[in-house]
């Protein structure tokens, strides 16, 4: 530990939906925090004014809210702290760390050009110029010509960066903003930060943040503290974790344009937080054990970061998607019951709000639980129910009935036959009666349910269709059934 006890932070840009790969670094962060007592702080680097939106900030918040990994301090903004910053900037410049730069990049890459250097980069064209600050020029830091700077990352090992092959950075727009690495490092310095844990993406971007805090250590930077009183005294250096990539399934990096990567979606299509969780775990890292289930407290106390490994962690959404099934398997049934209102009251409802009845859908909601991997399939298992008349998939009816010469006579049969369980209506007596129909048409049990269930359900696929028309009831049940038949045309005996 870089402390007694651990400082972490998360800090996300509100540039978009909160990716998976951001909230895999939230987690791994949160645990270290968890498991010993520590203090997680999230942290929203809103400086670009351009492409942030404070809807992705709201996002970002109720994303970790929903993963039960709301901070412990903060939401802290960047966008608030721009005098800290400036602070910083003079620090640094009365102490030679910085200097002017009005270089554009035409005029840096033509030089590179004329002097045959193919790799990109600055060529200290302004290091000795002595310009001054201001009248729109950027501020570059002096990366020292000899040595290395080393990297010690609890995941990757020491990483060396030859000073040499670094070069002058720019830490200051020309506008006067500073950017990334610098406002980070003053950020970690003032918050008292003990690990920085992130993406590995990042990893190019730590030796310019070490020399930024060597060089304001060196300068007699005092930090705020994290109560922002003043009283704090200069840390020292962060632990550094770089996580693995994560990658899709032709182990590419995970695009937001070509990937499902926003936690939110997630979410709306009725994952389960701890589910969700759970998988996050896993990318990276898995228990001791090999296990591949399991509670959050149980990941608390497994979870190391050294045992995080370093090769891209591949982001499978089917393997998400199975589990997120046994979790929802697991619920007991009130909690399913629960997990599923938004879906069954809410704006995920496929039908009026007056026609749902929540004592039918208890009785079906064992056979529902059973069959779902996302919440969001509970409406199509259930909206037949619900509904004046089914929704008809329209390649199910074609196979079912338009496409199957009996159907008319087996929906006719089983009009007849059920008529006579009135007084018996339960799944053994409608399970007798159609395997009965499909006996008198030659048909196993399986094929002369088919037409009966897209007629009842609209659909060829769903709970159990005996349980369903116990449920549904004779009338409404035959009712259907007598639809269904005088679309498809009247079949024999009708």
């Amino acid at each position: 530990m870089a402390g007694n006890v651990p400082r972490v932070r998360f800090a996300p840009s509100p540039t978009g939906y909160l990716h998976v790969g951001s909230a895999r670094a939230a987690l791994f962060n949160w645990l270290v925090a968890r498991q010993s007592g520590g203090t997680f702080v999230l942290r929203i680097e809103d400086t670009d004014a351009e492409r942030g939106r404070e809807e992705w900030v709201d996002g970002i918040i109720s994303s970790l809210h929903w993963l039960r990994m709301d901070p412990d301090e903060g939401p802290y903004r960047q966008s608030l702290r721009t005098g800290r910053y400036h602070q910083a900037i003079d620090a640094l410049w009365e102490g030679s760390y910085l200097y002017a730069c009005d270089c554009r990049r035409e005029d840096i890459d033509a030089r590179n050009r004329a002097a045959g250097i193919k790799t990109p980069g600055y060529d200290g064209f302004c290091h000795d110029r002595g310009l001054p600050r201001g009248d729109g020029r950027a501020l570059r830091f002096r990366t020292p010509d000899d040595g290395v700077t080393t990297v010690h990352d609890v995941i990757r090992g020491t990483v060396e960066f030859p000073r040499s092959a670094m070069d002058d950075f720019v830490a200051v727009k020309a506008g006067g903003a500073p950017l990334f690495v610098l406002a980070n490092v003053v950020d970690d310095i003032d918050m008292a930060i003990t690990h920085v844990i992130r993406g590995e993406d990042l990893l190019p971007t730590t030796p310019r943040g070490i020399l930024v805090w060597e060089a304001l250590a060196s300068v007699g930077w005092a930090s705020e503290g994290p109560t922002g009183d003043g009283a704090g005294s200069f840390p020292p250096l962060p632990m550094f974790a770089h996580l693995p990539l994560l990658v899709n399934e032709q182990r590419k990096k995970l695009s937001k344009r070509r990937d499902p990567v926003a936690v939110e979606s997630y979410r709306d299509q009725g994952y389960l937080p701890e589910a969700f969780l759970n998988y996050l775990g896993l990318l990276g890292w898995s228990p001791p054990g090999g296990e591949e289930i399991f509670e959050v407290d149980r990941m608390i106390e497994w979870f190391r970061l050294e045992d995080v490994n370093h090769s891209p962690a591949f982001f499978d959404v089917a393997k998400l998607t199975h589990i997120n099934g046994e979790y929802i398997r697991a619920l007991s049934p009130d909690a399913f019951l629960q997990a599923c209102r938004p879906w069954l009251t809410g704006e995920g409802a496929t039908w009026p709000a007056a026609n749902f009845d929540e004592a039918v859908f208890s009785r079906l909601a064992p056979l529902v639980q059973e069959r779902v991997s996302v919440l969001s399939e509970v409406p199509s298992m259930v909206d037949f129910m619900f509904l004046e008349s089914p929704v008809v998939d329209e390649e199910a009816w074609a196979k079912a009935v338009t496409g199957d010469d009996l159907a008319g006579e087996i929906l006719a049969r089983a009009i007849a036959s059920y008529r006579d369980l009135s007084g018996d209506w339960n799944h053994d007596s409608l399970h007798a009666a159609t395997r009965a129909v499909g006996d008198g048409v030659g048909r196993k049990l399986n094929k002369a349910q088919a037409p009966i269930r897209v007629a009842i359900t609209g659909r060829r696929v769903g709970p159990p269709l005996f349980e369903v028309l116990e449920v549904m009831g004779p009338d409404r049940s035959i009712a259907r059934l007598e639809a269904a038949l005088a679309r498809s045309g009247p079949g024999p005996g009708s």
